[in-house]
């Protein structure tokens, strides 16, 4: 089976601030849906309060990130699947839930993971 990475930015999230905990709802609705399934693997929403930094080999942190990596923000969900249409599927639903269309992105196979 294949990880997937579905994921949105923050700011692409379209709702009414009434809409709020509807939105929670789904989206908790959703997740736990791929729980029952067995095919959650991670999720979660980055902490766009706590800045980046990056960690080079000698231990020395630098605070910031890559040029090309400095908006990476919002929901993330990993799901393990066995095809891209599952997938798509999955992102779908997500989608609905939270209001808005999700990224879909696929892990490349890792023995060791």
């Amino acid at each position: 089976m294949t990880k997937y990475l579905i994921s949105f930015p923050s700011g692409e999230m379209q709702f009414r601030p009434e809409e709020f905990q509807t939105v929670v709802d789904e989206s908790h609705a959703v997740i736990q849906e791929a729980k029952d399934a067995g095919v959650y693997v991670f999720g979660g929403g980055i902490d766009e309060s706590v800045p980046p930094v990056r960690v080079a080999a000698d231990g020395t942190v630098t605070e910031g990130t890559y040029p090309q990596t400095r908006q990476i923000e919002g929901g993330y969900t990993v799901l393990e699947l066995p095809s891209r249409e599952e997938a798509e599927r999955w992102a779908a639903k997500i989608a609905a839930a939270c209001r808005c269309p999700q990224e879909l992105r696929q892990f490349g196979y890792d023995p060791m993971s």
